[in-house]
């Protein structure tokens, strides 16, 4: 992109100016409209994310018995919704700002196995993968005993096939941990944020993990390329993939779930505002989708993207999507938030969100690693800097106006996206961080 052609962006959306200068801001999509059409424009239905849900519990008696760490769920990979009052409390005097009703939490930092929201689409995708080629060579069937799938038969045929992804870390710990226990060949391309412990870990767990000293985009690229010269190769594709969007989607059914038992009603009187960590967009835009289909016009859904790292917010304010990247404005895609690291979106997920999302907003390293450190101090809750993201989220809207927003019978719900893999020792740096900052 030339100074001029970038020149005429700015004009035509001043906030871009803003965004250029790191800025933490909120935009408003004005493309968000009737749930409904949007639903129907985007040519996944209700029974599309059903069969992924009922996918997911066919595949629980199998989870439970090679995941002990389940078996109290049955299997289901599931997270608690917390509540975090204390929390509340703490943001109204640093930001001037009080959020009349309540916020929730919904901690993925706590999914069993790999720790992060990549847990729901990443082992979901690896599931399908895996029970499509049994069904193919006549191993199991549908309505058959999933737990079979740990027996020596299933192991050596998918010990012949290959499973690859690109990923900035969480991701590729879900799609290396799952592969690697149901017996693929599985490789993880991670990009230069990677953190180290993941590629530790998952070399640890059988993975062969390939390094880059390029970002996300890098090594997605790479990842992909070598796939397609291998037929016995399934490539997970977190830019374009349907099942992996789906499998994020199957969220929706089960937040729907836990606020019926927790007494908590979503309808035009009582709405909920849910803020989403955003990378490349398939987790976020994936569950978004999925409370879509539960509560329609009444959820409210926010991405959020770091200051550095504004992919989403651009490529979908543009309409450009993936044919346009954060260093188009200048920016670095340089954040210590590595799962939300990633300089061009997708325009698979981008698109699909044009008629559902109502907008976008970002928040910088500091913010997250000083919020990282209040909810330690506050809730006794440890997160990965990437999963504060999304705290920031009920402020920017009280604060810029979004309708009901201020409600006191407003649900505010804040997607804790990872953090539980996280060694203690990483955590404590973080907090650190977090604790050094302070209020300028």
């Amino acid at each position: 992109m030339d100074k001029t052609e970038k020149a005429k962006w700015v004009e035509e959306f001043p906030i871009l100016k803003q965004i250029i200068e790191k800025q933490e801001v909120l935009w408003k999509n004005p493309l968000n409209g009737d749930s409904a059409t949007g639903i129907a424009q985007s040519g996944i239905t209700a029974t599309d994310v059903k069969d992924a849900s009922e996918r997911l519990k066919r595949f629980a008696p199998y989870i439970a018995k090679v995941f002990p760490e389940t078996a109290k769920e049955n299997g289901i990979i599931e997270s608690p919704i917390t509540a975090i009052p204390k929390m509340k409390e703490a943001l109204a005097p640093i930001y001037e700002t009080v959020i009349p009703g309540k916020l929730l939490l919904k901690q993925d930092n706590a999914l069993p196995i790999s720790g992060s929201i990549k847990a729901r689409g990443g082992i979901y995708e690896v599931l399908k993968h895996a029970e499509t080629l049994a069904l193919e060579h006549g191993l199991i069937k549908q309505d058959g005993d999933y737990t079979k799938f740990a027996e020596p038969e299933f192991r050596n045929l998918f010990a012949k096939h290959k499973i690859a992804v690109g990923s900035t870390g969480n991701l590729g710990l879900s799609i290396g941990i799952m592969s690697a226990k149901l017996g693929f060949n599985v490789t993880v391309h991670m990009s230069a944020d990677a953190k180290q412990w993941k590629k530790d870990l998952l070399r640890e767990k059988g993975v062969t993990v390939v390094e880059y000293t390029d970002d996300y985009s890098k090594a997605v690229e790479e990842g992909r390329r070598q796939a397609e010269a291998d037929p016995l190769c399934h490539f997970v594709d977190d830019e374009n993939s349907l099942d992996l969007f789906l499998g994020y989607a199957v969220a929706g059914e089960r937040v729907a779930a836990q606020l019926k038992e927790s007494g908590i009603e979503v309808d035009g009187n009582n709405p909920l505002f849910v803020y989403l960590p955003c990378g490349v967009g398939g987790g976020p835009g994936g569950v978004a989708f999925g409370l879509k289909l539960q509560f329609g016009d009444n959820v409210h859904c926010f991405f959020a993207e770091p200051t550095h790292s504004p992919c989403m917010t651009i490529g979908m304010m543009t309409g450009l999507h993936d044919k346009v990247s954060v260093a188009d404005f200048g920016l670095d895609n340089q954040t210590a938030a590595d799962g939300l690291a990633v300089g061009t979106a997708s325009a698979f997920v981008g698109k699909k969100m044009e008629p559902l999302l109502e907008g976008c907003y970002t928040i910088g390293d500091d913010t997250m690693f000083e919020l990282l450190s209040m909810i330690a101090d506050t809730e006794d809750i440890r997160l990965e800097p990437s999963a504060l993201a999304g705290m920031t989220g009920p402020i920017q809207v009280i604060r810029n106006g979004v309708p009901l927003a201020d409600a006191p019978s407003a649900t505010h719900l804040v997607w804790a996206t990872g953090g539980g893999m996280v060694p203690e020792t990483e955590m404590d740096i973080y907090y650190g961080i977090g604790k050094g900052i302070g209020r300028k």
